[in-house]
């Protein structure tokens, strides 16, 4: 099957032989497998370089994971203290405005009281003065003369001793 040098596949293998050779002779293999290795060390390099800032990525992460549940069971506790201390202000202001109302309304009953005692007392001290003059009206148009004085002292006297005891 050889058909002699004008065969091509003939002087495609001697041209692959013969860059194969010159590779070789100028040594491009090693320097290639040195690029490799040196890029295969590089590359190993930034993988160990990520793992570990992966690691710290996590343990940071972590952290803030526990930090965050710590700062959401303190925003419960402080916000279960709120309730409570707004329930317990809720029931002293609740009180104290009762106590204020019960005074206020005890206030105003002794008010009223005394003014409708006073308002008695001026209705009966005014009765008892209209009737001791009319009265006295009564007695000196109806009776007169020395009679009508001791009548009109003893009236004077029984209606003023009524009023004093009153």
């Amino acid at each position: 099957m050889f058909t002699g040098l004008a065969d091509p596949s003939l002087w495609v293998a001697i041209a692959f032989f013969g860059f194969v050779a010159l590779l070789v002779r100028y040594k491009v293999p090693a320097k290639m497998a040195a690029a490799l290795d040196d890029r295969a060390d590089q590359i190993k390099a930034e993988l160990d370089a990520a793992k570990q800032l992966r690691e710290d990525a996590q343990v940071v992460l972590a952290d803030y994971q526990r930090k965050q549940r710590d700062a959401v069971v303190e925003a419960e506790e402080i916000i279960t203290q709120a309730k409570k201390e707004a329930e317990a202000l809720a029931v002293e202001t609740e009180e104290k405005l009762s106590e204020q109302l019960e005074r206020r309304t005890q206030q105003a009953e002794d008010k009223i009281a005394r003014a409708e005692l006073q308002a008695i007392n001026e209705v009966q001290t005014a009765a008892a003065e209209m009737s001791i003059k009319a009265a006295e009206q009564i007695m000196r148009n109806s009776v007169t003369g020395s009679k009508a004085d001791g009548l009109i002292d003893e009236a004077i006297d029984a209606i003023s001793g009524n009023f004093a005891q009153n």
